[in-house]
């Protein structure tokens, strides 16, 4: 029976982490299904709700002016230093190098740019369309409010939707995305959404945006993570020329054409193949040509003069019955006398 040693949490990670990488056989990658494709419908019609109430200077404005007010800064000051930093993790930047460092590491472990390709899609879906909404709407923030009452819109403001609160939905939102398992991504997308909740509830308590705006902010973020399964086909073909010139790059160079030769530097020239010489007969008692040392077995060579001659022992002749060999006795009767 095999045993294995009981590891805890932490080696158990650190071993699965000193596994060589693989690229898995299925990424998982989400389609659009019928489910999903309701649930964009019904976020979008949350969009624009939210646009024509502020708009239209309906009561959600009016609830906008009584949270600043109210001034939640000044209610828990105790909290301010700590909501300070923790607003950081809705900046793009900061947020950004630590979550692509994060999808650099899994695309090396798998072999595949999915997940970097994927997070910049969305990064490019948020510059888009958050983007165009700032400045197509033009909101003015609580500090530079300048009626009480109305809706600060076309003021020449950027503050809606927020885009704190929008990039806090789609980067902490895009590990959820691509996370491998259901149990990882039930965990992340819980992580996620806590993240980007409270995000967006500090910069109402920081007084920088309209609770509006946030609100507008958290459906802008959740729009680009339903939508990114009509981008995978996209991203596939993406993923596939680079690793085609990749592939091409490595190749080696086969086919060139040499290099013409400077002006005046001597040229090589390749002599003809023992293929290609044609066989010629030499008349008998003509002396040979000396042969080029090129064509030469490789190995010190001497000349035909230089040679010792080398003399077979034994006689030269050959073989026969009534021969008697040198120096012996012949074994013939003698006749007497």
């Amino acid at each position: 029976m095999r045993t294995e040693p009981n590891l805890t949490r932490v080696e158990r990670v650190f071993a699965r982490l000193d596994r060589e990488p693989e690229r898995p056989a299925n990424l998982n990658v989400p389609r659009m299904s019928r489910h999903r494709v309701v649930l964009f419908g019904a976020t979008l019609a949350f969009y624009l709700a939210i646009v024509v109430a502020v708009v239209t200077t309906s009561r959600l404005v009016a609830f906008d002016w009584e949270v600043m007010f109210f001034r939640p800064y000044q209610q828990w000051p105790q909290i301010h230093a700590f909501l300070d930093y923790w607003v950081v993790l809705g900046q793009r930047g900061p947020t950004a190098v630590m979550v692509m460092a994060w999808l650099g590491w899994r695309s090396w472990r798998q072999h595949t740019l999915r997940p970097l390709l994927t997070f910049g899609a969305a990064l490019l879906l948020l510059n888009i369309t958050v983007g165009a909404a700032k400045l197509g709407m033009g909101r003015l923030g609580p500090h530079y409010a300048t009626t009480i009452g109305s809706n600060e819109m076309w003021g020449g403001g950027d503050i809606f939707p927020s885009g704190h609160t929008a990039n806090a939905v789609v980067t902490w939102g895009i590990l959820a995305y691509l996370a491998s398992t259901p149990r990882a991504r039930r965990w992340l997308s819980a992580a996620s959404a806590v993240i980007s909740l409270s995000v967006g509830l500090t910069t109402v308590y920081l007084g920088t945006h309209w609770l509006s705006d946030v609100f507008l902010g958290w459906t802008a973020g959740l729009l680009i993570l339903l939508a990114l399964p009509w981008v995978e086909p996209l991203i596939t073909l993406v993923e596939a020329r680079i690793f085609a010139v990749r592939d091409l790059w490595r190749s080696p160079r086969t086919g060139a054409a040499p290099e013409p030769a400077p002006a005046g530097a001597p040229a090589m020239v390749k002599g003809p193949s023992a293929a290609e010489e044609p066989a010629i007969r030499e008349p008998v008692g003509a002396a040979r040509a000396v042969r080029a040392p090129g064509l030469l077995a490789p190995g010190p060579h001497t000349t035909r003069s230089e040679r010792t001659p080398v003399t077979p022992a034994g006689s030269r002749r050959p073989p026969h019955a009534d021969r008697v060999p040198r120096g012996a006795t012949s074994a013939r009767p003698v006749a007497g006398g």
